[in-house]
């Protein structure tokens, strides 16, 4: 098994859940303020609609093997950690972000969440957004642009507000900057050898979700991004490279320690993430001159494009997959998948093949969020690493 490293993190750097800890004070003054604040879930959410109305976006919580246990008492044992910890943080008052949010804008991405929210609907406002079955269906952009429309509706109906096309336009604009400074930042990890752990990627845009200013998110990024071309140039250009990996699947907050974390301390450096947790969503902006005329269908187009496995078929992903492996210089992809999440989990084999096809190394990890399955992870990722 490769030899076990103490990750080089910085002297500030703040965990995920110190920064969450940190944004429930915020919440709470933001709330004090008389700000609205709109609890979400997933990169299907039409954020710009949100900023539009004047209102705080901000993630709910769906992590946390305890908040999992706690939705078991009302839902399946067999399910979704994402989606247990998801209602188990809201209904026992144990998420804060979802005690200070005047309502819920969420998605229907999988069969186990559709149903949790008619559950989290009795707890408080639930607006939900009905995907279509496929991007390339018929009719499916013209239903999705109505699902948008009606965010904007009850948007407006909720808070007795209007929101403009020019309110609209704004966001757009505002939200287009943020996603070219996450980009910017994720995109450190091309840089051979990378100049900033895995970890501290994933953890830093976890955590910048909860900078509620965004033009400060986007200064942040921006400068964290320029010191880290400064040290690539200055202490790690030139220098020998550890196996180069890319995560997949799943999203990874609620496994950071277990799976991220694990990996580069054996060994590897995680340089992409190809994941809900990643740049999958941030590498398309919105058309900001077909804003112009149509926002609303600009918005619609954008995130239809977003490869979900939840969509059937999804060539997308595997495109965007080659395209990553290629950019990063990939030596193995590893896979993360959460315990009964099944669309992930079937749409891993056609993973597994594309990229077995290129001649990369793959793997493959389905765990939840308990700590009980560790020591199982660690000897898989340690024999994956050495074999790289």
């Amino acid at each position: 098994m490769a030899e076990e490293r103490v990750l080089d993190l910085p002297e500030d750097f703040e965990t995920f859940p110190e920064a969450r800890k940190k944004a429930f004070l915020s919440m709470k003054e933001l709330k004090e303020q008389g700000r609205r604040i709109v609890g979400v879930f997933c990169t299907y959410t039409p954020w710009e609609l949100i900023e539009a109305a004047d209102a705080v976006a901000v993630n709910l919580c769906g992590i946390g093997d305890d908040n999992a246990q706690l939705g078991e008492r009302d839902l399946p044992q067999n399910l979704c950690p994402l989606v247990k910890a998801s209602y188990g943080g809201a209904a026992n008052d144990r998420c804060p972000f979802f005690y200070f949010a005047d309502m819920v804008l969420a998605e229907t991405t999988c069969d186990g969440k559709k149903k949790m929210y008619e559950l989290m609907g009795q707890l408080k406002h639930c607006h939900i957004m009905q995907l279509p079955p496929g991007r390339y269906g018929r009719g499916a952009l013209e239903f999705w642009m109505k699902e948008v429309e009606d965010v904007r509706s009850d948007l407006e109906d909720f808070y007795g507000i209007t929101i403009t096309d020019d309110d609209i336009r704004r966001a757009i604009r505002l939200r287009n900057r943020e996603r070219k400074a996450i980009l910017d930042f994720y995109e450190i990890g091309k840089l051979k050898p990378t100049p900033i752990t895995g970890y501290e990627i994933n953890t830093v845009i976890n955590a910048n979700d909860f900078q509620f200013d965004l033009e400060e998110k986007i200064r942040y990024l921006e400068n964290r991004t320029a010191e880290l071309r400064q040290k690539y140039e200055e202490e790690c250009k030139g220098k020998p490279s550890r196996p180069r990996i890319l995560i997949t699947g799943c999203p990874t907050q609620g496994v950071l320690d277990k799976v991220i974390k694990r990996v580069e301390e054996l060994g590897a450096d995680i340089v992409g993430f190809e994941n809900c947790c990643g740049p999958r969503e941030k590498k398309d902006p919105i058309d900001e001159e077909l804003a112009e005329t149509d926002p609303i269908r600009a918005i619609s187009e954008k995130y239809l494009r977003v490869n979900c496995s939840v969509m059937s078929p999804n060539p997308g992903r595997l495109e965007a997959m080659q395209q990553m492996i290629e950019d990063y210089q990939v030596d193995g992809v590893v896979e993360v998948l959460l315990t009964a999440c099944h669309t992930f989990a079937i749409e891993s084999v056609s993973v597994r093949n594309f990229v077995k096809g290129l001649g990369i190394p793959y793997t493959s990890i389905t765990t939840d969020y308990s700590p009980s399955d560790q020591a199982q992870i660690d000897t898989r990722l340690g024999a994956f690493i050495e074999m790289l």
